[in-house]
């Protein structure tokens, strides 16, 4: 203990001069916007590039397992590219014996005869390029579970045309919304998080609803606002509104799981079994929306509060 004390006192200046160094780059940050937005996007970026690399090494040992998922995902794929009904339809390039007098005896190819046009995207038909929602794939590098605020990180950003406030869905669903941007990297804030709510509705009737995390479990969340003389039935899908222009209408949230009719409130407590494990996500989409700034542009002059979404 003398030994700690005495080398204290004997760089007891280089001490006070980091702890003051660290005092006034907080300050400095803290007290100024561009200052703290250069900070926090900086980080990202380095923060990016370090789970990036953690990632690569993480996936090579993870080659059997995801080498599985992919296989099960392409396989869901063609049943929902080639459904019962289409035994009789062409296939997507029919080869055309070549003419007697082809020396080269070249096959000669025809362009898709029906080519499918959509592809399934939280469990909903998506116009594969629909000009108002462009999809930009992604990789998730991080994320977290255990909090009661949780994020993600994929491997995209600015250079790839993500930006602040899109909306992220998997196969399986709704997944979050981005919140920091760097060139090559992109935050985002999970369906699992105390700040995120997601503007949805019945399936089957049309009521709406607002999806929020409680913070314990991952797989569970709460749908709010249903009016308690609504019939509700065990297993009704929960899907996007599309009361905003964030996500497509219809985009699968989850199923209803149980509810409860309390006598002090007026709406029912709705527990909504969520579509995404997100114990196990690895790819996504993030959905760049093309109409949602001028939506934002006419709400905001006409004072208009955006609905669902919450603010991070």
């Amino acid at each position: 203990m003398r030994n700690l004390f005495l080398f204290l006192f004997r760089f007891r200046g280089a001490f006070v001069f980091s702890i003051l160094e660290v005092i006034s780059l907080y300050l400095f940050i803290t007290n100024s916007s561009y200052q703290r937005a250069a900070f926090f996007n900086s980080a990202n970026a380095y923060a990016g590039q370090v789970l990036a690399r953690r990632t690569q090494v993480a996936d090579y040992f993870r080659l059997a397992e995801l080498n599985q998922q992919l296989l099960a995902e392409n396989a869901a794929l063609r049943q929902q590219l080639f459904p019962p009904d289409s035994a009789h339809r062409l296939a997507d390039s029919v080869a055309i014996p070549p003419a007697p007098n082809d020396s080269l005896k070249r096959i000669r190819w025809v362009g898709p005869a029906t080519r499918p046009d959509t592809i399934i995207l939280g469990l909903q038909k998506v116009p594969a390029r629909d000009p108002s929602y462009p999809l930009i794939p992604a990789r998730v590098i991080n994320n977290t579970l255990r909090n009661v605020d949780n994020y993600l990180t994929l491997n995209v950003g600015a250079a790839e045309g993500v930006k602040t406030g899109q909306g992220v869905v998997s196969g399986a669903g709704v997944v979050g919304r981005v919140m920091v941007v760097s060139p090559h990297f992109a935050t985002v804030t999970s369906l699992l998080h105390s700040k995120t709510s997601i503007s949805a509705k019945i399936k089957r009737d049309g009521t709406f609803g607002t999806v929020r995390w409680q913070g314990d479990d991952p797989s569970v969340a709460l749908l709010d606002y249903i009016p308690r003389q609504n019939l509700l039935l065990k297993g009704d899908t929960i899907v996007t509104s599309g009361y905003n222009a964030i996500f497509p209408e219809g985009i699968f949230i989850g199923t209803i799981a149980s509810f409860v009719k309390e006598p002090d409130k007026n709406f029912w407590t709705v527990r909504v079994r969520l579509g995404v494990d997100f114990s196990r996500l690895t790819y996504v989409y993030v959905v760049t929306s093309r109409l949602k700034a001028e939506r934002d542009t006419v709400e905001a002059r006409t004072g208009v509060k955006p609905e669902g979404e919450g603010k991070q």
